[in-house]
């Protein structure tokens, strides 16, 4: 069986890239999604949510372009249109949210369904013996799952 340049089956590789291609979809909506609500909070916790909101899409834009290197080291294409972006996402764009409440909803709902998908890339990953991919998600996975926790509390 064919192997890419990293040695992993090319077959593989493309199930596990379509699959990284689906999670890079819906970061590119959570990262425009945040960087919606970090221009556009406002009222009383303005400057919290403001500042947590940018550290958000900083990371996210950090995670995208790992996401979408990783898929080159795979030997595929990434994702690169907003079209792609928006027929393969799961994650719908939050237009004319303006209460700082559902805000936080928003995030924290996106981030659930990152973490399903982060799951399920490394379930896929691990089978396949995709190291490089497997540490990926898991640093994803540990990292989101503290922030879903810190926002919920917020929302209590």
């Amino acid at each position: 069986m064919a192997t890419n340049e990293i040695g992993l089956k090319v077959k593989d590789s493309k199930v596990l890239s379509a699959k990284l291609n689906k999670l890079l979809a819906n970061y590119e909506i959570y990262y425009q999604n945040l960087r919606n609500f970090h221009w556009n909070v406002s009222g009383p916790n303005f400057f919290e949510l403001h500042a947590k909101f940018e550290e958000l899409y900083n990371a996210a834009n950090e995670a995208i372009d790992e996401t979408a290197e990783r898929i080159l080291t795979l030997g595929e294409r990434p994702l690169s249109s907003f079209a792609e972006y928006i027929e393969e996402a799961a994650i719908k764009e939050a237009k004319k949210v303006t209460d700082p409440k559902s805000m936080v909803e928003n995030v924290r709902d996106n981030l659930n369904t990152l973490l399903t998908l982060e799951r399920e890339t490394l379930e896929i990953a691990s089978a396949q013996g995709d190291e490089g991919t497997v540490t990926l998600m898991s640093d994803y996975i540990t990292s989101k799952e503290k922030v879903v926790w810190m926002l919920s509390a917020y929302l209590r």
